[in-house]
């Protein structure tokens, strides 16, 4: 549906599009043909006339375990790529803020970096009791333009926020909605947030989308006042000598 690549499942249920990031046996970590596809697939649903709310989860047992490794080393060894996914961050980051629809995240499994943004980006958040947050983008030597520390500062604490984004340290569910990064930790989220979602469908419309879009109003000014820098800052990071180290260690104790 929507012509996404394999890697993201979009399925039709009445009014409601359930969205799965679909890369199970890799945690639904990143790669590229999967963020193109979040970079473009909320203009598909502010375009798609049928659609009244939507469900975002993850395949298998992850939300998404943020970037692939081997992605990562595709990003530094290739310019174009580099500037491609870095406009495609920032299209994926607008795109959420601006959707039309209301988004329920399912988060089954650990969120992780990119995983952290979409769920903060979403409307509703049910979260799994084993699931957690983590932005270990710095850990990496990255900065984090559209991950968790660009949203984070806007919801929480901004003392937490800057603890959670520097060290990368696991926010684990009832933390999570204790904090406000989550509504609710539950068993089954994909259940529960599929049933959030048709109760918003037996809302009015207008009423539903207009009072999301004022309410995004102000998210929106807290992240584009930021997310050039943000978007500027990430392009620089790839080039540092720090985050090649940390990759090359990354992709050797993968192989």
């Amino acid at each position: 549906m929507y012509g996404m690549p394999d890697e993201i499942k979009v399925e039709a249920d009445g009014a409601l599009r359930i969205i799965t990031l679909n890369r199970p046996d890799d945690l639904n970590a990143v790669n590229d043909n999967l963020h193109v596809g979040l970079a473009k697939i909320w203009e598909a649903l502010n375009e798609d006339v049928g659609a009244r709310a939507a469900v975002i989860t993850g395949a298998g047992r992850a939300f998404s375990a943020g970037g692939d490794f081997y992605y990562l080393d595709e990003l530094r060894n290739d310019e174009a790529l580099r500037q491609k996914t870095i406009k495609h961050g920032r299209d994926l980051v607008i795109g959420m803020v601006r959707c039309r629809i209301p988004v329920v995240a399912a988060v089954n499994g650990p969120a992780v970096g990119l995983g952290c943004s979409l769920a903060a980006l979403s409307d509703v958040v049910y979260i799994a009791e084993t699931a957690f947050f983590a932005d270990p983008h710095v850990s990496i030597g990255l900065v984090a333009a559209d991950g968790g520390p660009l949203v984070w500062g806007s919801q929480i604490s901004l003392l937490q926020a800057k603890e959670f984004a520097l060290t990368g340290v696991r926010i684990k569910a009832q933390r999570a909605v204790e904090l406000g990064l989550a509504n609710h930790v539950v068993e089954d989220p994909v259940a529960e947030a599929i049933a959030c979602a048709k109760k918003l469908l037996e809302l009015p419309q207008q009423a539903v989308e207009a009072t999301k879009r004022l309410m995004n109003i102000q998210l929106e000014k807290s992240v584009m006042a930021s997310l050039d820098y943000a978007n500027l800052a990430e392009y620089v990071s790839f080039g540092t000598p720090e985050f090649n180290k940390i990759v090359d260690g990354l992709i050797a104790k993968s192989t």
